[in-house]
């Protein structure tokens, strides 16, 4: 006598990037894990009908700065089945996961080292704790800006690279290396920690270290350094958001991606489908005297996310900063409703062949600008985050995949599962049984209807959770039911890096 499965989603069209497997059939899950493909003739406890339906791979973010209970469930209905902060990264690791340990969350997690934080704790301008959130601490520090203007000492720098080390010794996924919020770290600093990467076979996850689009210091610039060291250290060098750090100058920074994978460097990168970005209010690239000069952008793109507030100038950014480091900004970079050359530049970025999708989602705030870290469903009107904390994977498929057909869906699939999973499966063997419709892996799975998918959020509205997703499994636990959140589930597990 077989066992009877736990579930059986039927008659669904199941794809499977990793493999190309493309078929209408049965899949069979026990015990959170995929136990057969193909026709199922058993009666499942639960059946799930599919018919006209897509079944693909859970998909994977491997830039959420999220990290809660909202976060998960917002992105539960973008697709969402594991979620990681790879960019920022925490400190000290160990805390952060046993502090996830008591948070019922309902996808998959995990953290990269924060490089930053341990620059920030060397240099005296913060104490590290696990219970404060990451972009809380990317915020903090602004009293005394050393820790992102100033090139560390040899000593100071052995410090850094200390920390770092432990956190991978616990776990993280790589390191996170938002070199923009400390442009002043020099050039050894920075080949000391990709050395350290490439020790412990982790990837490094970059944010460029300039935000311009005129030489000296240029966005060009910040990737040519970033290439060069994936060739002097032999770090992988994953960099982050495409579109946004590379500003109008997209074109020539795809190019050089291009020509350096060509040549066998460990180089990946990951776009999101918006031409507005976010951050912390007191990011230093806002205080450049010559910020509308040298980005081509007034300082009325920039917008206080609780209150929309549009920035003046840069003596009211600066009075912003002074009075709530950690605020959360927007900055309206491109405007890809009306300007056909900005839109152009946003597609260079999205559907960049190889190129990661990731949507850089931020946390969920309160008016106060506080974190908001309860549990409430749905989400209060009153919270706001960035639109792609709620619609990113949604908004790709939809637009870029369906309606205007850039690729087709099997590519599309590709670039929201199995290419980001590449990216760190090399040091979290977790991620080998994820993001793949193959006997044997966990039964991370999204069940949509391709014709109704769609982002709803928008920057007015950014709490609306996307529509198409039926059902969506995280480790063989439904998330979502046909359309509706299961409040309760929470079957999120860690995912860490391998260590002895």
């Amino acid at each position: 006598m077989t066992d009877i499965p736990d579930i059986i989603i039927r008659n669904g069209r199941v794809m499977d990037p990793d493999s190309g497997f493309d078929q209408v059939c049965d899949i069979a899950i026990s015990g959170g894990q995929i136990t057969r493909i193909g026709a199922v003739s058993d009666k499942g406890k639960t059946e799930i009908d599919a018919t006209g339906l897509i079944v693909s791979p859970g998909f994977v973010d491997i830039h959420a700065h999220g990290q809660s209970v909202a976060a998960d469930r917002m992105q539960a209905f973008d697709g969402v089945t594991t979620t990681l902060e790879l960019e920022v990264g925490a400190l000290p690791v160990a805390g952060w996961y046993d502090r996830q340990a008591g948070i019922p969350r309902a996808l998959n997690y995990g953290t990269a080292a924060a490089w930053l934080f341990g620059r920030k704790a060397v240099m005296g301008a913060i104490t590290l704790d696990a219970g404060v959130h990451p972009i809380d601490q990317m915020g903090a520090g602004a009293e005394d800006m050393r820790w992102s203007t100033e090139a560390a000492d040899g000593n100071q720098t052995k410090a850094i690279v200390a920390h770092v080390r432990q956190a991978l010794d616990e776990g993280a996924i790589g390191i996170g290396i938002p070199n923009g919020y400390a442009p002043g770290a020099g050039v050894k600093e920075m080949t000391e920690i990709c050395d350290l990467a490439f020790e412990y076979g982790t990837p490094t996850f970059t944010h460029i270290a300039y935000l311009s689009n005129i030489d000296p210091q240029s966005s060009v610039d910040s990737y040519v350094r970033l290439i060069g060291l994936a060739g002097a250290t032999g770090a992988h060098m994953h960099i982050c958001h495409l579109n946004s750090t590379s500003l109008m100058d997209i074109e020539r920074v795809t190019e050089l991606v291009a020509k350096a994978q060509a040549q066998g460097l460990p180089v990946t990168t990951e776009a999101y489908p918006y031409g507005t970005g976010a951050t912390v209010v007191s990011a230093g690239f806002f205080s450049d005297p010559d910020f509308t000069r040298r980005t081509g952008s007034d300082y009325s793109n920039v917008e206080l996310i609780r209150n929309h507030h549009r920035f003046t100038g840069r003596e009211d950014i600066e009075k912003a900063r002074e009075n709530a480091p950690s605020d959360l900004v927007m900055w309206h970079f491109l405007d890809v409703e009306v300007n056909d050359e900005h839109r152009r530049l946003l597609d260079l970025s999205v559907t960049y062949a190889g190129g990661s999708i990731a949507s850089d989602a931020m946390p969920w705030i309160n008016e106060d600008g506080s974190i908001y870290e309860g549990l409430e469903w749905p989400l209060p009107d009153t919270l706001s985050a960035h639109p792609r904390s709620s619609g990113t994977f949604t908004r790709f498929i939809s637009r870029y995949v369906r309606d205007r057909q850039t690729m087709s869906l099997m590519e599309g699939l590709a670039k929201c599962t199995i290419l980001p999973t590449r990216v760190i499966e090399g040091c979290a063997a977790q991620m080998t049984r994820k993001a793949r419709l193959q006997e044997g892996c966990d039964a991370d799975i999204v069940v949509f209807n391709l014709e109704t998918l769609e982002d709803r959020a928008d920057f007015t509205a950014m709490n609306r959770p996307s529509v198409g997703v039926c059902h969506l499994l995280v480790n063989g636990v439904a998330v979502i039911t046909d359309g509706m959140l299961n409040p309760d589930a929470a079957p999120g597990r860690p995912i860490r890096r391998e260590t002895s």
